[in-house]
């Protein structure tokens, strides 16, 4: 008999700002039921850097676990570690997997000198370069609204606007995005600042 597949699925999002650079997920967790419609999908790995995450919950949770460690040690002998930095320890330590990957796709952003925002597949391909992010079985349809939307120069207060956006309209097309509310981090020069489920409907 042949296996039944576990459907999961996600939306999460990242998009650089003029100021800093947006982070966004929905909160719903799925395998083969609705698993969970609370799931933080957005973590600050320290004061300036946050990730999001779409896979297994498992794998995701021990790589975050892993990351915050790793930076936390790097932080006590070298100080703030920068963004890149940090991305490419993920990738290292996703790329010594391959063989047995970590199903997820992570995307980093933060602020050192300036926002970056950069995406990780389970092998620990890293890719920048692009302003604007997505993962997950709802990405596609956020996508197609921030591309016709996003402006380039645009302020962390409008791209928070257009991530909560981006995000409900996955949520109405993809079965498996959704949750109780989003989790919207913005991260710039002053560090990071999750908002809460009442600046997040304020947005509205």
């Amino acid at each position: 008999m042949e296996p039944i597949p576990t459907k999961t699925g996600t939306t999460t999002l990242g998009i650089i700002c003029s100021d800093g650079v947006v982070i966004a997920a929905d909160r719903k967790a799925t395998a083969y039921y609705v698993d969970s419609r609370n799931e933080k999908k957005v973590h600050p790995l320290n004061d300036r850097i946050v990730v999001t995450t779409a896979g297994a919950v498992g794998d995701l949770q021990f790589l975050v676990r892993i990351m915050k460690a790793e930076i936390a040690l790097y932080e006590i002998r070298e100080g703030l570690i920068p963004v890149e930095s940090a991305t490419t320890l993920l990738s290292n330590i996703m790329h010594s997997n391959r063989y047995y990957p970590f199903y997820a796709q992570i995307l980093i952003g933060g602020y050192d000198d300036q926002p970056h925002l950069f995406s990780v597949d389970a092998w620990g391909g890293a890719v920048s370069g692009e302003n604007i992010f997505v993962t997950g079985s709802g990405g596609p349809i956020a996508l197609g609204l921030l591309e016709a939307e996003y402006k380039e120069g645009m302020s962390c207060k409008d791209a928070a606007i257009l991530a909560a956006r981006a995000i409900r309209t996955a949520r109405e097309r993809d079965p498996y995005s959704g949750g109780k509310g989003l989790d919207i981090a913005i991260v710039d020069k002053n560090g990071i600042r999750m908002l809460t489920q009442e600046d997040i409907e304020k947005l509205r």
